[in-house]
Protein backbone atom coordinates (compact mmCIF):
# COMPACT_ATOMS: atom_id res chain seq x y z
CA UNK A 1 0.00 0.00 0.00
CA UNK A 2 1.37 3.10 -1.11
CA UNK A 3 1.52 5.73 1.97
CA UNK A 4 1.62 9.40 1.32
CA UNK A 5 3.87 11.19 2.28
CA UNK A 6 2.58 14.18 4.66
CA UNK A 7 4.52 17.88 4.52
CA UNK A 8 4.44 19.70 7.48
CA UNK A 9 4.78 23.25 7.42
CA UNK A 10 6.41 25.27 10.28
CA UNK A 11 5.20 28.44 11.10
CA UNK A 12 6.76 31.36 12.41
CA UNK A 13 5.44 33.43 15.41
CA UNK A 14 3.86 36.69 14.22
CA UNK A 15 5.64 39.89 15.13
CA UNK A 16 3.87 42.79 16.84
CA UNK A 17 4.31 45.69 15.02
CA UNK A 18 6.05 46.88 18.48
CA UNK A 19 8.20 44.50 19.02
CA UNK A 20 9.70 45.55 15.24
CA UNK A 21 9.62 49.13 16.13
CA UNK A 22 11.70 48.36 18.94
CA UNK A 23 14.00 46.22 17.22
CA UNK A 24 14.22 49.03 14.33
CA UNK A 25 15.26 51.12 17.23
CA UNK A 26 18.10 48.73 18.55
CA UNK A 27 19.54 48.04 15.38
CA UNK A 28 20.05 51.85 14.60
CA UNK A 29 21.46 52.74 18.28
CA UNK A 30 23.59 49.62 17.13
CA UNK A 31 24.73 51.43 14.02
CA UNK A 32 25.04 55.08 15.91
CA UNK A 33 27.56 53.37 18.44
CA UNK A 34 29.16 51.47 16.11
CA UNK A 35 29.73 55.12 13.99
CA UNK A 36 30.49 57.18 17.04
CA UNK A 37 33.27 54.42 18.12
CA UNK A 38 34.67 54.83 14.65
CA UNK A 39 34.81 58.64 14.86
CA UNK A 40 35.93 58.73 18.33
CA UNK A 41 38.96 55.68 17.13
CA UNK A 42 39.86 58.35 14.12
CA UNK A 43 39.70 60.92 16.80
CA UNK A 44 42.21 59.70 18.51
CA UNK A 45 44.61 58.10 16.18
CA UNK A 46 44.33 61.68 14.43
CA UNK A 47 44.94 63.02 18.18
CA UNK A 48 47.87 60.97 18.63
CA UNK A 49 49.60 61.40 16.02
CA UNK A 50 49.48 65.23 15.70
CA UNK A 51 51.12 64.65 19.26
CA UNK A 52 53.62 62.63 18.17
CA UNK A 53 54.23 65.15 14.89
CA UNK A 54 54.54 68.19 17.53
CA UNK A 55 56.92 66.40 19.77
CA UNK A 56 59.32 65.06 17.06
CA UNK A 57 59.19 68.65 15.53
CA UNK A 58 59.64 70.04 18.83
CA UNK A 59 62.55 67.96 19.72
CA UNK A 60 64.00 68.49 16.12
CA UNK A 61 63.80 72.26 16.46
CA UNK A 62 64.97 72.23 19.84
CA UNK A 63 67.65 69.75 19.66
CA UNK A 64 68.90 70.22 16.73
CA UNK A 65 71.60 72.00 14.65
CA UNK A 66 69.87 75.45 14.75
CA UNK A 67 70.91 77.54 17.99
CA UNK A 68 68.91 81.28 17.06
CA UNK A 69 65.57 78.79 16.17
CA UNK A 70 65.94 77.13 19.18
CA UNK A 71 66.68 80.04 21.49
CA UNK A 72 63.89 82.21 19.74
CA UNK A 73 61.31 78.96 20.81
CA UNK A 74 62.44 79.06 24.12
CA UNK A 75 62.00 82.47 24.80
CA UNK A 76 58.78 82.84 22.55
CA UNK A 77 57.76 79.94 25.15
CA UNK A 78 58.69 81.78 28.45
CA UNK A 79 56.92 85.04 27.53
CA UNK A 80 53.17 83.67 28.41
CA UNK A 81 52.73 82.28 31.53
CA UNK A 82 51.01 79.56 30.32
CA UNK A 83 53.54 77.70 28.68
CA UNK A 84 56.77 78.54 30.83
CA UNK A 85 57.20 75.04 31.77
CA UNK A 86 57.16 73.96 28.17
CA UNK A 87 61.17 74.52 27.06
CA UNK A 88 62.00 72.63 29.82
CA UNK A 89 60.19 68.99 28.07
CA UNK A 90 62.80 69.03 25.98
CA UNK A 91 65.70 70.75 27.44
CA UNK A 92 68.10 70.19 30.15
CA UNK A 93 67.09 73.42 32.93
CA UNK A 94 70.66 74.80 32.43
CA UNK A 95 70.22 74.95 28.87
CA UNK A 96 67.22 76.93 29.16
CA UNK A 97 68.72 79.04 32.26
CA UNK A 98 71.35 80.20 29.82
CA UNK A 99 69.35 80.78 27.30
CA UNK A 100 67.54 83.11 29.87
CA UNK A 101 70.38 84.95 30.95
CA UNK A 102 71.72 85.67 27.31
CA UNK A 103 68.26 87.21 26.79
CA UNK A 104 69.07 89.71 29.62
CA UNK A 105 72.46 90.90 28.53
CA UNK A 106 71.82 94.47 27.09
CA UNK A 107 73.96 96.53 24.64
CA UNK A 108 73.44 100.66 25.10
CA UNK A 109 73.53 102.73 21.73
CA UNK A 110 73.53 106.37 23.11
CA UNK A 111 72.13 109.41 20.67
CA UNK A 112 72.05 113.39 20.99
CA UNK A 113 68.23 114.59 21.58
CA UNK A 114 69.86 117.76 19.88
CA UNK A 115 68.09 117.73 16.58
CA UNK A 116 64.87 115.53 17.61
CA UNK A 117 62.73 118.43 18.83
CA UNK A 118 63.50 120.30 15.53
CA UNK A 119 62.57 116.99 13.35
CA UNK A 120 58.68 117.01 15.59
CA UNK A 121 57.93 120.60 14.39
CA UNK A 122 58.34 120.03 10.76
CA UNK A 123 55.76 117.20 11.29
CA UNK A 124 53.31 120.00 13.02
CA UNK A 125 50.68 119.64 10.35
CA UNK A 126 50.19 115.98 10.88
CA UNK A 127 46.76 116.86 13.34
CA UNK A 128 45.19 118.44 10.21
CA UNK A 129 42.93 115.39 9.74
CA UNK A 130 42.60 114.63 13.61
CA UNK A 131 41.18 117.70 15.49
CA UNK A 132 40.33 114.98 18.29
CA UNK A 133 44.36 115.01 19.08
CA UNK A 134 44.58 111.16 18.50
CA UNK A 135 45.49 109.31 15.81
CA UNK A 136 45.73 105.29 14.68
CA UNK A 137 48.49 103.98 12.34
CA UNK A 138 47.89 100.32 11.42
CA UNK A 139 51.43 98.83 11.10
CA UNK A 140 52.49 96.09 8.78
CA UNK A 141 55.72 94.28 8.88
CA UNK A 142 57.33 91.70 7.81
CA UNK A 143 56.78 89.24 10.96
CA UNK A 144 54.40 90.88 12.82
CA UNK A 145 51.10 93.72 12.58
CA UNK A 146 51.15 96.61 15.12
CA UNK A 147 48.94 99.37 16.22
CA UNK A 148 50.36 102.57 17.27
CA UNK A 149 47.99 105.72 18.94
CA UNK A 150 49.58 108.28 19.15
CA UNK A 151 48.03 110.87 21.65
CA UNK A 152 49.12 114.67 20.99
CA UNK A 153 48.01 115.53 24.63
CA UNK A 154 50.25 113.73 27.42
CA UNK A 155 47.97 115.54 30.07
CA UNK A 156 45.38 113.00 28.81
CA UNK A 157 47.24 109.84 29.41
CA UNK A 158 46.93 108.63 33.52
CA UNK A 159 46.89 104.93 35.03
CA UNK A 160 43.71 103.74 35.47
CA UNK A 161 43.20 101.16 38.49
CA UNK A 162 40.37 98.27 38.76
CA UNK A 163 40.25 99.33 42.57
CA UNK A 164 41.50 100.42 45.81
CA UNK A 165 43.79 97.48 45.78
CA UNK A 166 42.77 97.14 49.62
CA UNK A 167 39.23 95.39 49.70
CA UNK A 168 40.51 92.06 47.96
CA UNK A 169 38.39 92.79 44.74
CA UNK A 170 40.00 90.81 41.10
CA UNK A 171 40.86 92.76 38.25
CA UNK A 172 38.65 94.29 35.37
CA UNK A 173 38.39 94.11 31.58
CA UNK A 174 39.38 96.43 29.38
CA UNK A 175 35.82 97.32 28.19
CA UNK A 176 34.73 97.64 31.97
CA UNK A 177 37.92 100.06 32.73
CA UNK A 178 37.24 101.96 29.44
CA UNK A 179 33.41 102.43 31.15
CA UNK A 180 34.73 103.03 34.51
CA UNK A 181 36.71 106.35 33.04
CA UNK A 182 34.48 106.71 29.66
CA UNK A 183 37.70 106.63 28.10
CA UNK A 184 38.30 106.95 24.68
CA UNK A 185 41.06 104.99 24.09
CA UNK A 186 42.84 102.39 26.86
CA UNK A 187 45.82 99.84 26.64
CA UNK A 188 46.94 97.40 29.50
CA UNK A 189 49.48 98.28 32.10
CA UNK A 190 51.94 96.90 34.71
CA UNK A 191 52.74 93.41 36.33
CA UNK A 192 50.57 91.13 38.21
CA UNK A 193 50.85 87.84 39.98
CA UNK A 194 49.71 85.15 37.07
CA UNK A 195 50.96 81.82 38.03
CA UNK A 196 50.09 79.46 35.10
CA UNK A 197 48.20 81.98 33.34
CA UNK A 198 45.48 82.02 35.71
CA UNK A 199 45.85 85.09 38.07
CA UNK A 200 42.63 87.60 38.94
CA UNK A 201 44.29 90.89 38.10
CA UNK A 202 43.49 91.74 42.08
CA UNK A 203 47.16 93.78 42.38
CA UNK A 204 49.92 94.88 40.69
CA UNK A 205 53.32 93.78 41.31
CA UNK A 206 55.94 96.68 42.23
CA UNK A 207 54.83 100.55 42.97
CA UNK A 208 51.95 102.12 41.20
CA UNK A 209 50.80 105.56 40.95
CA UNK A 210 47.46 107.24 39.53
CA UNK A 211 46.50 111.21 39.87
CA UNK A 212 49.46 111.87 41.45
CA UNK A 213 49.18 109.44 44.81
CA UNK A 214 50.87 106.23 45.68
CA UNK A 215 48.05 103.24 45.27
CA UNK A 216 50.48 100.57 45.51
CA UNK A 217 53.67 100.79 47.74
CA UNK A 218 54.96 97.34 45.76
CA UNK A 219 58.44 96.10 44.89
CA UNK A 220 60.64 99.09 43.64
CA UNK A 221 63.10 97.16 41.91
CA UNK A 222 61.25 96.58 38.35
CA UNK A 223 61.19 98.56 35.00
CA UNK A 224 58.96 101.36 36.09
CA UNK A 225 57.20 103.67 33.52
CA UNK A 226 55.14 106.80 34.00
CA UNK A 227 54.26 110.17 33.86
CA UNK A 228 55.46 113.54 35.56
CA UNK A 229 53.19 116.28 36.80
CA UNK A 230 54.33 117.91 34.01
CA UNK A 231 53.52 115.36 30.86
CA UNK A 232 57.09 113.82 30.69
CA UNK A 233 57.16 109.83 30.61
CA UNK A 234 59.65 108.63 32.90
CA UNK A 235 61.58 104.94 31.97
CA UNK A 236 63.47 103.75 34.36
CA UNK A 237 65.25 100.34 35.80
CA UNK A 238 63.73 101.32 39.31
CA UNK A 239 61.62 103.84 41.27
CA UNK A 240 61.46 104.64 45.20
CA UNK A 241 59.17 106.82 46.68
CA UNK A 242 61.79 109.53 47.39
CA UNK A 243 63.12 109.21 43.70
CA UNK A 244 59.17 109.43 42.44
CA UNK A 245 58.42 112.33 44.70
CA UNK A 246 61.38 114.58 43.07
CA UNK A 247 60.67 113.92 39.85
CA UNK A 248 56.95 114.85 40.84
CA UNK A 249 55.46 111.22 39.18
CA UNK A 250 51.46 111.49 38.78
CA UNK A 251 51.05 107.88 37.12
CA UNK A 252 53.33 105.02 36.84
CA UNK A 253 53.60 101.20 36.65
CA UNK A 254 56.24 98.65 36.89
CA UNK A 255 56.73 95.58 34.51
CA UNK A 256 59.65 93.06 35.41
CA UNK A 257 63.17 94.03 34.93
CA UNK A 258 64.74 94.35 31.69
CA UNK A 259 61.88 96.30 29.66
CA UNK A 260 63.38 99.39 29.38
CA UNK A 261 63.79 100.00 25.38
CA UNK A 262 64.59 103.94 25.26
CA UNK A 263 65.79 106.39 27.69
CA UNK A 264 66.87 109.77 28.05
CA UNK A 265 68.14 112.03 30.36
CA UNK A 266 67.20 115.30 28.50
CA UNK A 267 70.14 115.56 26.56
CA UNK A 268 70.86 112.10 25.15
CA UNK A 269 68.97 108.79 24.70
CA UNK A 270 70.22 105.79 25.48
CA UNK A 271 68.86 102.28 23.24
CA UNK A 272 68.47 99.32 25.46
CA UNK A 273 68.97 96.94 22.95
CA UNK A 274 68.57 92.76 23.19
CA UNK A 275 70.51 91.25 20.55
CA UNK A 276 69.86 87.27 22.64
CA UNK A 277 66.29 88.04 23.30
CA UNK A 278 64.43 87.21 20.43
CA UNK A 279 61.26 85.47 21.77
CA UNK A 280 58.74 86.50 19.65
CA UNK A 281 55.13 87.61 21.37
CA UNK A 282 52.16 90.18 21.76
CA UNK A 283 53.93 93.16 22.87
CA UNK A 284 52.58 95.82 24.64
CA UNK A 285 54.74 99.46 24.73
CA UNK A 286 54.37 103.19 25.96
CA UNK A 287 56.63 106.15 24.34
CA UNK A 288 56.82 109.61 24.05
CA UNK A 289 58.46 111.88 21.46
CA UNK A 290 60.47 114.92 21.92
CA UNK A 291 57.34 117.51 21.46
CA UNK A 292 55.54 115.69 23.91
CA UNK A 293 53.17 113.20 21.94
CA UNK A 294 52.26 109.86 23.96
CA UNK A 295 52.64 106.53 21.88
CA UNK A 296 51.04 103.82 22.46
CA UNK A 297 51.66 100.70 20.97
CA UNK A 298 50.15 97.09 20.79
CA UNK A 299 51.51 93.93 18.35
CA UNK A 300 49.54 90.89 17.40
CA UNK A 301 51.10 87.85 18.12
CA UNK A 302 50.48 83.95 18.24
CA UNK A 303 48.91 83.35 14.47
CA UNK A 304 50.32 82.80 10.87
CA UNK A 305 50.15 85.90 9.75
CA UNK A 306 51.64 88.12 12.91
CA UNK A 307 53.90 85.54 15.38
CA UNK A 308 54.26 88.38 17.19
CA UNK A 309 57.21 90.93 17.80
CA UNK A 310 60.43 91.00 19.29
CA UNK A 311 62.47 93.19 22.31
CA UNK A 312 64.70 95.13 19.14
CA UNK A 313 62.39 95.44 16.52
CA UNK A 314 59.72 97.37 19.71
CA UNK A 315 63.08 99.51 20.10
CA UNK A 316 63.29 100.30 15.81
CA UNK A 317 59.63 100.37 15.87
CA UNK A 318 59.42 103.36 18.27
CA UNK A 319 62.39 105.03 16.53
CA UNK A 320 60.44 104.99 13.39
CA UNK A 321 57.81 106.87 14.77
CA UNK A 322 60.10 109.41 16.67
CA UNK A 323 59.57 108.15 20.31
CA UNK A 324 62.35 109.44 22.97
CA UNK A 325 61.55 107.59 25.58
CA UNK A 326 59.68 104.23 25.38
CA UNK A 327 59.33 101.37 27.61
CA UNK A 328 57.73 97.58 27.29
CA UNK A 329 54.62 96.49 29.53
CA UNK A 330 53.28 93.64 30.30
CA UNK A 331 52.45 91.27 26.92
CA UNK A 332 50.64 88.21 26.02
CA UNK A 333 47.38 87.58 26.80
CA UNK A 334 47.59 90.81 28.47
CA UNK A 335 48.68 92.79 25.09
CA UNK A 336 45.10 94.85 24.42
CA UNK A 337 44.35 97.87 23.15
CA UNK A 338 40.84 99.98 23.17
CA UNK A 339 39.56 102.72 20.95
CA UNK A 340 36.21 103.42 20.91
CA UNK A 341 34.46 103.32 17.74
CA UNK A 342 37.28 102.81 15.43
CA UNK A 343 35.85 100.94 13.35
CA UNK A 344 33.62 104.06 12.44
CA UNK A 345 36.45 106.93 12.33
CA UNK A 346 38.33 104.53 9.73
CA UNK A 347 35.62 103.11 8.28
CA UNK A 348 36.48 99.18 8.70
CA UNK A 349 33.70 96.87 8.06
CA UNK A 350 32.89 95.48 10.97
CA UNK A 351 31.66 92.20 9.53
CA UNK A 352 35.29 91.61 9.23
CA UNK A 353 36.36 91.90 12.93
CA UNK A 354 35.72 89.38 15.67
CA UNK A 355 33.25 89.74 18.96
CA UNK A 356 35.99 91.41 21.08
CA UNK A 357 36.92 93.69 18.10
CA UNK A 358 33.45 94.77 17.87
CA UNK A 359 33.10 96.26 20.97
CA UNK A 360 36.05 98.38 20.49
CA UNK A 361 39.04 95.97 20.76
CA UNK A 362 41.60 97.34 18.27
CA UNK A 363 44.54 94.36 17.92
CA UNK A 364 43.34 90.68 17.18
CA UNK A 365 43.16 89.47 20.83
CA UNK A 366 44.68 85.87 20.95
CA UNK A 367 44.15 83.41 24.01
CA UNK A 368 42.13 80.45 25.68
CA UNK A 369 40.02 82.82 27.85
CA UNK A 370 38.26 85.89 27.51
CA UNK A 371 40.27 89.42 27.77
CA UNK A 372 42.27 89.50 30.97
CA UNK A 373 40.98 90.98 34.28
CA UNK A 374 43.77 93.02 34.90
CA UNK A 375 45.02 95.57 38.33
CA UNK A 376 46.34 98.46 35.82
CA UNK A 377 45.56 100.31 32.38
CA UNK A 378 46.85 103.43 30.75
CA UNK A 379 43.74 105.02 29.64
CA UNK A 380 43.31 108.36 27.28
CA UNK A 381 40.62 110.64 28.81
CA UNK A 382 38.11 112.06 26.34
CA UNK A 383 38.80 115.32 25.34
CA UNK A 384 42.25 117.43 25.77
CA UNK A 385 42.79 119.33 28.51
Amino acid sequence: MEQKESTVLLCEPEISQTEEKEGAVLTEKKKKGTLAARIAISVGTFLGLFLCAVVIACLILLRGPSEPMRDALVLSAKQASATKWLPGLFLGEDVVEEIEEKSKKVTLDVISLEHKKDEDADEADEWENFPSGVRLEFISKPAFKAYLLLVRDPERVFVGTSSDFKSGKTGINIFKMAEKYNALAVINGGEFPDGGGVGDGGLPIGITYSGGKLVYDGETNRTFMGFTNRGRLVVSEGMTKEKASSLGIRDGVCFQTGNCLITNDGKKMTLHYADGNTGRAQRTAIGQRADGTVLLLVTDGRCASSLGATHNELIELMLEYGAVTAGKLDGGSSAQMYYRNYFDLYDIDTATLDEYQRKGLVNTYKAFVPPRDLPTFFVVGGEEK
